[in-house]
């Protein structure tokens, strides 16, 4: 007997990525999750230039911003908590000078530009298809940054508004460049905060406007529905019996690997976790004759990864 259904991953049979493979990963946690990871097996990436981003019209804004060179000025922030903020951009770029905000995000911009233009990926993750509208500027925002909820209106996107973003930012992509390969997927954390059928309406209405503009260079990789239907134990839940444990997201990062890394490039990622773990090694005695052969061994084997793969590593002080 079989007490457990198990997703089988599926091998993307061309465009995979390898070591040589530059991606750009934007959305919710979860994308930061699967970021951590392709950076710890030292893969090129570039990961939330504007910080977490939960809806996908926060994306399609930031995406949109970048190729057409729009350049923020101070009345596109606002002041809470005394600090400046902008309320298309995650709470990390926000200062308490003003004009250190605005060079964060015109700078953010300017790079997100040059990095859609020559990345072969990218893995966007949607959170949730509810938003706020600031009633302002009556404009969907990234995040509110704790102002007052009576200054905005909450809706949920309709899965043809949702299309109409995606649609958007596929078209702003592949207008700077049009041979890169983009994997959406939507965030198996659960925004319970909306209610349980909201959350349940919510990723519906995602997952039914994704797989309405998949074609030959548009992809989808099923990160929720591993969560729910393979994963259904709350051992696989941290303490807020919400967001996936580590456990949980190794288990997904293995079947995103087994769809998207070239098989080719297992080996290699075999030999930097072995260096990743030898960096990571804390000895009794630092200075230890032992421990310094075993450090010459470790920088040997990066040495000869940056000169075959051009990989970098954080070497220890």
């Amino acid at each position: 007997m079989t007490f457990r259904t198990t997703y089988q991953a599926k091998e993307q049979p061309i465009n995979q990525i390898h070591y040589h493979s530059e991606i750009l990963l934007l959305g919710s946690c979860f994308a930061e999750n699967i970021s951590s990871k392709l950076n710890y097996f030292r893969f090129n990436i570039v990961s939330n230039p504007f910080g977490i981003l939960f809806n996908p019209v926060a994306i399609e804004k930031l995406i949109q911003h970048s190729v057409t060179n729009f350049q923020y000025i101070a009345n596109d922030l606002v002041f809470q908590n005394e600090q400046w903020h902008c309320l298309d951009a995650h709470s990390e770029m926000s200062n308490t000078n003003k004009e250190t905000v605005l060079h964060h995000l015109n700078t953010a911009l300017k790079n997100t530009k040059s990095v859609l233009s020559k990345v072969s990926h990218i893995v966007i993750t949607l959170g949730t298809a509810w938003v706020y509208q600031y009633l302002k500027s009556k404009e969907i925002v990234a995040n509110c940054h704790k102002i007052s909820q009576s200054e905005f209106q909450k809706t949920i996107l309709s899965t043809n508004e949702i299309q109409l973003s995606l649609e958007n930012i596929i078209q702003n992509i592949h207008e700077v460049n049009p041979h890169c390969q983009i994997i959406f997927t939507v965030s198996p954390v659960r925004h319970l905060k909306d209610g349980f059928v909201e959350n349940q309406l919510s990723k519906s209405h995602l997952i039914t406007a994704i797989h309405s503009v998949l074609h030959e260079k548009i992809h989808y990789f099923p990160s929720y529905e591993i969560m729910m239907d393979d994963l259904r134990d709350y051992r696989f839940y941290n303490a807020d019996m919400l967001h996936p444990t580590q456990t949980a997201i190794d288990y997904i990062w293995e079947k995103f690997v087994n769809t998207w890394i070239d098989s080719s490039e297992k080996e290699t990622m075999n030999q930097v976790a072995q260096i990743q773990k030898g960096l990571a090694h804390r000895p009794f005695n630092d200075k230890s004759e032992k421990h310094q052969q075993f450090l010459s061994k470790i920088y040997q084997k990066i040495k000869n990864l940056e000169k075959l793969k051009g990989l970098f590593f954080d070497k220890p002080l």
